[in-house]
């Protein structure tokens, strides 16, 4: 099983969803400015800072920094096999 890393929640950040809403708005993420551009300055990497927006056990909503990182581009691929040799036939036309 993949090792569970420890959640950094995103400061600064509140996302809520407005029930009465009309069905386009999803909700709404409200930016405590100080606190946000403290946690994006020290979280960015290349510019960015991924937020993955979450549900609690208890139904909030939450912002979590999304650590993903794809494995290395240097990796190769595996090759495919090798194709058996196709017998074409010829077409009566």
């Amino acid at each position: 099983m993949a090792e569970q890393k420890e959640k950094t929640f995103a400061d600064g950040f509140l996302f809520k969803r407005r029930e009465d809403a009309p069905d386009f708005v999803v909700g709404r993420v409200s930016v405590k400015v100080d606190e946000a551009i403290a946690f994006l300055r020290n979280h960015q990497k290349n510019g960015w800072v991924n937020l993955d927006i979450k549900t609690a056990r208890s139904g909030n909503y939450y912002m979590e920094l999304d650590t993903f990182e794809p494995k290395g581009k240097g990796e190769a691929k595996p090759e495919p096999k090798a194709k058996k040799e196709e017998v074409k036939e010829e077409l009566p036309f």
